[in-house]
């Protein structure tokens, strides 16, 4: 199932429901920043397993969150980017 909530408090909301195997993550949300949202997800141990994701184009913020994500993409996100990603995420499921 996929979902896709543009507001971080929804978010928060969400994550009450479902524990979702990967997490899109960006840093700047309405209603709660996406760093809030991360230390949800981080906080639960229901979603101890979930993979983490943050897109932003926030180096900075994206630095400082680094440990707490499993993958951090820079914005603008190339195909290529994704496609290597996707990659990776498959390889370790099998």
């Amino acid at each position: 199932m996929v979902r896709n909530e543009v507001d971080g408090l929804q978010a928060i909301e969400s994550l009450a429901d479902i524990a979702p195997a990967v997490v899109v993550l960006d840093l700047h949300l309405p209603g709660a920043t996406g760093d809030k949202v991360l230390t949800r997800i981080r906080s639960d141990e229901r979603l101890k397993k979930t993979t983490v994701i943050l897109a932003t184009a926030d180096s900075v913020m994206a630095d400082s969150l680094r440990e707490q994500s499993d993958y951090v993409l820079l914005k603008p996100i190339s195909f290529s980017q994704l496609r290597d990603l996707t990659t990776r995420l498959r390889t370790a499921t099998e």
